[in-house]
């Protein structure tokens, strides 16, 4: 299958969260990441097409960020999600991050 991501994703290991809506915070794990999305590694995905907010703790950020994100794809394992808009701090601290991988 060829990938059509505007942004390679880059292999990493991180503690994330999501909401789906005003829901509860659901833990999980993050496989994968780059500017435009990230595979969230979880049991209980959102259904494709959901607009879920991803919360990622990043270094220089004094609270995780809170990215607006929708669901692109899922699957047993977890869901691949587009982010949405973010600010220029968490986009800097985002690139900080994705620099350092």
């Amino acid at each position: 299958m060829r990938d059509h991501r505007k942004h390679p994703r880059k292999p990493i290991e991180l503690s994330i969260a999501f909401r789906i809506g005003d829901g509860p915070r659901v833990d999980a794990t993050c496989r994968d990441i780059s500017l435009g999305g990230m595979f969230i590694k979880t049991s209980s995905p959102a259904p494709f097409g959901a607009t879920i907010e991803v919360l990622l703790s990043l270094a220089g950020l004094k609270q995780a960020a809170a990215i607006p994100s929708i669901v692109r794809w899922t699957t047993s394992e977890g869901m691949g999600v587009q982010f949405g808009v973010m600010g220029a701090r968490e986009t800097y601290a985002l690139t900080q991050l994705l620099g350092s991988l």
